[in-house]
């Protein structure tokens, strides 16, 4: 079987060009790239990626194809997927259908064969960058200027494009046998309001296991809808993008704050930051992987973890009555925050893993002592 060609063109000049997969034609996104070695899935199905095209620096991708439970979302999310080398006949005895018919039902476009190390030096030195990946334009000259005037991820509002239309109940727990995080229930259960910006369904599932009846809202819904629910807690989801445009959420989580237990997940810490009136910013190309080693400033101990953002708050704007609580040894960004005088927490990066390493699903057990 032969594939196309593909080209990849950043804002900066650079072209690399590789074999299509996946869907044919052309698509554009913020260039960056993950780190994990497994679940590729569950980085596609992340809604927290809409809008960039995810380069994977493991080599082999799509080995053990794609099954109906390791989602994270209906669909995949992302606008590109780039990696080394794809694996056409997928072997696992999960795997009802391969990474590349996958990526062409949902009309995502792949490519293989480029060189990702090299690619991944330019993110890193240069930073995050727009571009094009194209099976139908090959002309260099004409993509580098299409990825020049590509829109910035910065100003833009992703999250109402993967949030949910309307409310709905969500009720179920883990459901695969290979799950292996253990949460305990509460002896009652806690009525949560889940806002959702993008959420990733581990998040949900997570919330059920700890004993929570979880209503899913939309993140446009106001303060007064959110009370009228009588939640015992609200959580704040992660999303995609830049949270400074959510003006409208940011101004919800204001009145929130100090009525409720609240928790925030990636773009919902950054959205509970901006309520509390700290600042954001965007980081050179961002955290993605599994792989990430947060202190814990409270025990001290180090947790690994799963992370997937390209905006951070900044410490240096807390307000006197919040606290960092974690900290990314990597680059000592902050990676968690509490209130001091109200029921108020958030970590930047995500708990549920899904996938990755559960190092620190403790939170969601403090999210519900909170509520007890």
């Amino acid at each position: 079987m032969t594939h196309p060609i593909a080209k990849l063109a950043l804002e900066d000049g650079t072209v690399y060009t590789g074999r299509g997969f996946g869907a044919s034609g052309e698509t554009f996104g913020e260039v960056v790239f993950n780190t994990s070695m497994t679940g590729y899935q569950e980085v596609l199905t992340d809604p927290s990626y809409k809008g960039q095209i995810v380069t994977m620096t493991y080599p082999l991708i799509g080995n053990y194809g794609i099954n109906s439970e390791d989602r994270e979302s209906k669909i995949p999310q992302v606008e590109g997927f780039l990696v080394r080398e794809c694996t056409r006949i997928p072997s696992n005895f999960r795997s009802h259908q391969s990474l590349d018919s996958y990526l062409a039902e949902f009309r995502i476009i792949g490519m293989d064969g480029l060189d990702t190390r090299s690619l991944v030096r330019r993110l890193r030195v240069r930073g995050a960058m727009m571009g094009v990946l194209s099976t139908s334009e090959l002309d260099d000259a004409a993509l580098i200027k299409k990825a020049r005037s590509c829109p910035s991820i910065v100003g833009r509002d992703l999250a109402k494009g993967v949030m949910p239309e309307k409310a709905f109940a969500w009720k179920d727990g883990f459901n695969s046998p290979f799950i292996t995080q253990e949460l305990h229930k509460s002896k009652r259960p806690h009525r949560v309001v889940a806002l959702d910006f993008g959420m990733k369904w581990n998040i949900l599932r997570c919330l059920v296991e700890i004993g929570c009846e979880v209503t899913v809202m939309p993140g446009t819904a106001s303060a007064k809808d959110i009370l009228a629910q009588e939640p015992d807690g609200v959580f704040i989801s992660n999303g995609p993008g830049d949270p400074e445009p959510l003006t409208y959420a940011i101004g919800n989580i204001k009145q929130l704050i100090g009525k409720k237990p609240i928790f925030g997940i990636c773009l919902g810490h950054q959205l509970l930051g901006l309520a509390l009136g700290a600042k954001t910013f965007k980081l050179k190309f961002g955290h993605r992987g599994a792989n990430q080693p947060v202190l814990n400033q409270k025990t001290g101990q180090v947790e690994i973890t799963t992370q997937n953002h390209g905006f951070a708050v900044d410490p240096s704007t807390l307000p006197v009555d919040v606290e960092s609580t974690h900290i990314n040894l990597n680059d000592n960004t902050l990676e968690g925050m509490r209130h001091k005088r109200f029921p108020v927490f958030s970590v930047q990066y995500h708990p549920e893993a899904s996938a990755g390493p559960h190092d620190s699903t403790y939170l969601f057990e403090e999210f519900r002592k909170l509520m007890d």
